[in-house]
């Protein structure tokens, strides 16, 4: 128990050090680009969720 405390611990802290640091130094995008990169979220995210049914089907 007290090894997946620890891994957590390690990860919660790597994920907070690692959000501060893409704020600080990280590019801003404009609303285009942004729109361009979502347009893409949406469909690759449906993609995934298939496959990984079809994955869990044929299993």
């Amino acid at each position: 128990m007290p090894t997946i405390v620890i891994i957590l611990a390690v990860l919660f802290l790597a994920l907070f050090l690692l959000v501060t640091v893409l704020e600080k130094f990280g590019k801003r995008h404009s609303n285009e680009e942004l729109n361009k990169i979502t347009r893409f979220i949406f469909p690759l995210v449906a993609i995934v969720l298939v496959v990984q049914l079809l994955v869990m089907i044929f299993r």
